[in-house]
């Protein structure tokens, strides 16, 4: 069975934020069908487009490059299972506070828009916060929509919201 490369982003901004990350990671390692190719270190980073009052809850930030043999429809289940389990909240308003966020950045050369699931993310390039850790493990990486490599958008980039380097192993 062929196996395709995903970059998923996690974040957390409540609780124990790295054990957060951590237990994702985990979960996500201990699904059969899945492992990982690479980890960036993880970012501490300034919140993005969250209301006035939520401001001080600075986030923990990664980026996993996973192999799978999944189809895109299971990996959206089982993400959002573990977001479940971590205590995320299904129904959750946008861009609060939240103990875990599974993201997919790109998965292979694939571009989708259908059944609420759009890949690439439509605003990866956008974030600092996604953008710097897929360069730290993808730089020369290509991702579909884009005419340079993830390193091309890392310098290009106009987000100036704060991020710090948190945990380089984890």
């Amino acid at each position: 069975m062929k196996h395709m490369e995903i970059g998923l982003s996690l974040g957390s901004n409540l609780g124990d934020r790295l054990l957060n990350l951590r237990e994702a990671r985990k979960r996500m390692l201990a699904t059969g069908g899945i492992s990982l190719a690479a980890c960036s270190p993880v970012y501490e980073t300034e919140p993005v487009g969250v209301a006035p009052y939520n401001r001080e809850w600075y986030f923990l930030n990664a980026v996993l490059v996973v192999k799978t043999t999944l189809s895109l429809s299971v990996l959206a289940k089982c993400f959002k299972a573990i977001e479940r389990e971590i205590g995320r909240d299904p129904i959750h308003q946008l861009n609060a506070p939240r103990l875990i966020d599974i993201d997919v950045i790109y998965a292979g050369d694939l571009c989708v828009h259908k059944d609420g699931m759009i890949i690439p993310h439509p605003r990866w390039s956008q974030r600092r916060f996604v953008v710097q850790p897929l360069n730290d493990v993808r730089s020369d990486l290509v991702v579909p929509g884009q005419s340079g490599p993830v390193r091309d958008v890392f310098k290009k980039l106009s987000d100036k919201h704060k991020i710090k380097l948190f945990e380089k192993e984890w």
